[in-house]
């Protein structure tokens, strides 16, 4: 099913409230004589407890969809709504304080800090927000990623499966609204990589956890619960519970 561009998805059916809304977001870089449109007017909701995958061509808006989504790039034009939080009308202060405890962001580079413990890196968003650290809730999240027997380690000590854990593990301590998760097994061999999506797929369904995925593995894709395909920064095509052949056949056809 193909969506005409500017219209507005719903990503899942009903009136289940959107952990997270774009209304007619665009996204310019450059000048007017030598503009790119990385976003061009999309409009889509996010319920909550939620797993979406986003995919699409390179340079088709990926990235910046998810940038503008969890407050790390400003909208050229539009609204996004976290919540009740408009982070369009937001200052910079006031971002700083929901990417600390509304948002939770995962990379595909793990952007662990090499000198710290698994346990200290999980612990470092708590102290940044000016929260008071419970040892007992960083092992709990630890524990929830299967990583509380290596809490000590650092990590150059860790696989990159075990590190993109912790990497999650760090997103998820604060209990954000919205994980936002960019590639996040693009750097992992194949067993790592079924490790993460099942763990992101235990957060969804144990704990509701709304989960907003980048990324252009077709099987990684299909572990979501929907899937939604932009090209030229514009939606144009979702699928409900798709399998990977079905995202790769979608995917194909938008970069033939």
């Amino acid at each position: 099913m193909t969506a005409p561009a500017g219209t507005r998805w719903q990503q899942t059916a009903g009136r289940t409230p959107a952990a997270v809304e774009l209304r007619g977001v665009s996204r310019h870089y450059g000048g007017k004589h030598a503009q790119v449109r990385a976003l061009d007017d999309v409009s889509v909701a996010f319920a909550q407890g939620s797993w979406t995958a986003v995919m699409g061509p390179s340079g088709s808006g990926k990235s910046t969809l998810l940038h503008c989504a969890a407050g790390l790039e400003r909208v050229s034009a539009g609204q996004v709504l976290l919540g009740e939080h408009d982070l369009t009308a937001a200052d910079d202060a006031e971002l700083t304080a929901l990417r600390r405890s509304e948002i939770g962001f995962v990379f595909q580079s793990f952007n662990l800090i090499a000198s710290l413990t698994a346990e200290q890196n999980v612990t470092l968003p708590l102290k940044l927000a000016g929260q008071r650290v419970s040892a007992k809730a960083v092992r709990q999240v630890l524990a929830s990623v299967g990583l509380d027997e290596r809490r000590r380690h650092r990590p150059r000590e860790l696989s990159g499966g075990q590190q993109q854990r912790v990497a999650i593990a760090r997103a998820m301590v604060t209990r954000p609204r919205v994980l936002f998760a960019d590639e996040p097994t693009g750097a992992l061999d194949s067993t790592s990589a079924r490790q993460v999506l099942r763990l992101l797929r235990e957060m969804v369904d144990g704990v509701g956890q709304t989960i907003v995925m980048v990324t252009h593995d077709p099987a990684a894709a299909a572990s979501a619960d929907s899937v939604m395909f932009l090209s030229d920064g514009r939606i144009v095509d979702h699928a409900h519970a798709p399998s990977a052949a079905e995202v790769a056949e979608r995917l194909a056809r938008l970069e033939g």
